[in-house]
């Protein structure tokens, strides 16, 4: 959420970042936007006016009173009561137009970093960089889920019966290496210096609504009926909601902390063919980090976040690149986003396996995540990126360490989190 100063002294600006996002709907939402503040501002100058008028009047009745004089008393009375009928009416209409200008301003999209590329949507975004040898093997390699079954891992069809589509059973070595890349991740970014947190994985709709727009609150979370309760789409965002409300001190900042959890998405709307299986599914599990941290070191944090999934999953033999998010495919929340993308040497191309967020003071301004310094309280601003997310993780893994026989190489790294083997066997 944008400062209404901001948006107030720089209506131009906002205009211009809202083209940019190819969100012209919501341009006349800027001069709504400043009219309501007016309202505001105009209704908070009259109960000012109107408080000082009630004190002066009750001083008066009671300087009356003391003098004996009840006719005058009397009068001064009758002002008062009707002083506060007028400044009962006016806070009304106050705290109703500041939840009226709380709502709009939550549909402002923050501004972006002046280096994001300009693009309408995600086939607009960029390529930054590439990392690792692109291999294509002489034998042909299955799709991901008859890949899976060769080892005897995947149960698709006992999952519809029991949950319906998107969800699935693993079992044996793929369900041993599901756990195992998540131990290794974890451990990866302990020894990064992040602190290991597994946080709540139900959150209410305070923290829902300081964590993400409503545009990604509509496409993603599970609501838990006749409860203010939501299932976390990401541990992001009950990890952020860790620090709603506190104000931190300079000296102990940056926190960054790596989070365990399961996620739940509805993942609504259709998808292609490749997207099949395990690749687009309500259910999975994530490593994340996050770090909260002052404004001026935001920018140094995401190069140093998005580097460390580049670096783990290097660590796993699998090639990636890094995708810079044009402004039409960027979240409102965001200041900047960097997706990485892992190797599919089945499909010859690249495919997303994490995003790496900077948000600005975009959460900590709607959570009130506030830093103690010496020149007075700031907004903190808050990142996110995922460390590792299987099992669509798992398909550029088994494809990229897939041998011509079908047995899986197991990367050293992973070796100690699979109790020493060094291959895995179809059954």
């Amino acid at each position: 959420m944008l400062d209404i100063r901001f948006v107030r002294e720089n209506p131009d600006a906002v205009k211009e970042n809202i083209k940019k996002k190819f969100q012209d709907d919501k341009l006349e939402m800027v001069d709504k936007v400043i009219a309501l503040d007016e309202e505001v501002r105009d209704l908070k100058g009259r109960i000012s006016n109107l408080r000082a008028t009630r004190n002066k009047l009750s001083k008066e009745f009671g300087q009356l009173m003391a003098q004996k004089k009840p006719s005058e008393a009397e009068a001064a009375k009758k002002a008062v009561v009707a002083n506060a009928v007028i400044l009962k009416s006016r806070e009304t209409e106050l705290t109703l137009a500041e939840a009226n200008l709380h709502k709009n301003m939550l549909v402002l999209p923050q501004m972006m970093a002046p280096d994001v590329p300009i693009g309408k949507n995600d086939t607009e975004n960029v390529e930054r960089q590439r990392f690792g040898e692109m291999k294509t093997p002489d034998f042909d390699i299955p799709y991901h889920t008859e890949l899976m079954e060769r080892f005897n891992g995947l149960d698709l069809d006992s999952a519809r019966r029991v949950a319906g589509n998107g969800f699935y059973y693993l079992m044996g070595d793929i369900a041993r290496l599901h756990s195992a890349v998540l131990a290794y991740a974890r451990d990866f970014m302990i020894g990064k210096g992040f602190t290991y947190c597994v946080p709540p994985f139900l959150i209410r709709s305070a923290v829902v609504n300081g964590v993400m727009s409503f545009a990604e609150l509509n496409d993603m979370m599970y609501k838990i009926e006749d409860e203010d309760l939501y299932l976390i789409g990401t541990s992001e965002h009950s990890m952020i909601g860790k620090f709603a409300d506190t104000i931190l001190d300079e000296e102990e900042l940056p926190i960054t902390m790596t989070s365990y959890s399961p996620c739940f998405r509805r993942e609504k709307g259709a998808h292609g063919i490749e997207e099949r299986g395990v690749f687009r599914i309500h259910q999975f599990e994530k490593q994340e980090m996050i770090v909260v941290c002052k404004p001026e070191d935001s920018e140094t944090w995401f190069d140093r976040l998005w580097k460390n999934t580049v670096e783990f999953l290097q660590t796993l033999d699998i090639p990636v690149r890094t995708l810079e998010c044009c402004s039409g495919d960027l979240a409102d929340l965001k200041v900047k986003s960097l997706d990485v993308e892992a190797w599919s040497p089945r499909q010859q191309k690249f495919i997303e396996v994490g995003s790496c967020s900077n948000l600005g003071d975009a959460q900590a301004r709607r959570l009130k995540i506030r830093i103690k310094g010496e020149g007075g309280n700031t907004l903190a601003h808050t990142l996110n990126n995922t460390v590792t997310a299987p099992p669509r993780m798992l398909i550029a893994f088994l494809e990229n360490n897939l041998n011509s026989d079908y047995t899986v190489r197991i990367p050293a790294a992973l070796q100690p989190y699979m109790g020493g083997q060094t291959v895995i066997k179809p059954k």
